[in-house]
Parts: structure tokens; C-alpha cells; sequence
């Protein structure tokens, strides 16, 4: 299995929903927890018969959305995350947050931290503009692509 591969399954996780997944070939044996420890790889492994796991139902909950109201966003541009990870508004929670609702921003300016594989990556805004909306909530999990501020053009 190439990394390209296990990126792909790690991606395809992340978007089903589930917590943690354990795939186990003759060659390897792939662990992904997503809040957890991370992925672990474990090269050959005796191969021994794959008990058969039946899904147990997850409980169903249900959360009442807040109402806010609809905000015409046809004019905004959206500054997305170029990766998954944890999204971070500063830099440590001492620090000011990078970028507040309001803040004008110039492309090139930091707005965010995402971390990733313990790597702190900073994220420029590709803008110049004014923050109207921060999309997430600080220290979240984020998706790739996945939008995090609207910016009004200057």
C-alpha cells in the first residue's frame, strides 16, 4: 500500500464519520483513529483470520442548531483550508488571535494555524480585504477545502 494510499483511506475516514478503522492485510496492518493517537503502521504481521465485527448501531443524538440569520455571501470570497488538520486562531492561547471579525487583511497575511502531524503550518490569506466571518470554531478539526473565514474584497 503506497502513501498515496493510505492518504486517500485516511481522507475517506475523516469524511464518513467514523472514530477509528483497523484494516489488516498478509503485508500490513493500518490503525486509524481520528481524534486518537493518529495512524500507526505495522509492517508484516502473521496473518491470522480476520474475526468477523458486526457494526453495532451508533446512538442517535440530535442537537438544536442555533438560528442565526442568512448572510448574503454571493459577494464574499472564502479563504479555505488547504489541508486537514486542527484549526488554531493563534498562535498559542496567550496570544491574540491572528484574525478577528472586522480585521482587515492583506494577501499574504497570516489568518490561522492549522495543525497537521504535529507540524504548526501558518495560513495566508490569498485576499486583501476585511474578515466578515470566522466559519470555525478555535482548536476544531478541519477538512481540506473545507472554508474557514468570508472576506469582503477591499
Amino acid at each position: 500500500m503506497s502513501t498515496k494510499d493510505i492518504q486517500q483511506l485516511i481522507d475517506f475516514i475523516s469524511q464518513s464519520g467514523l472514530d477509528e478503522v483497523d484494516i489488516e492485510t498478509n503485508d500490513l496492518k493500518i490503525s486509524v483513529k481520528r481524534y486518537g493517537s493518529g495512524v500507526q503502521m505495522i509492517a508484516p504481521a502473521p496473518a491470522a483470520p480476520a474475526p468477523q465485527l458486526q457494526a453495532a448501531p451508533a446512538p442517535a443524538t440530535v442537537a438544536a442548531a442555533p438560528v442565526t440569520p442568512k448572510v448574503d455571501t454571493s459577494n464574499y470570497i472564502t479563504i479555505k483550508s488547504p489541508m486537514i488538520g486542527t484549526f488554531y486562531r493563534s498562535a498559542n492561547p496567550e496570544s491574540p488571535m491572528l484574525a478577528e471579525v472586522g480585521d482587515s487583511v492583506t494577501e499574504g497575511k497570516v489568518v490561522c494555524i492549522i495543525e497537521a502531524m504535529k507540524l504548526f503550518n501558518e495560513i495566508e490569506s490569498e485576499v486583501s480585504g476585511r474578515i466578515v466571518k470566522v466559519l470555525v470554531e478555535n482548536a476544531t478539526p478541519v477538512e481540506y477545502d473545507q472554508p474557514l473565514f468570508l472576506v469582503e474584497p477591499i
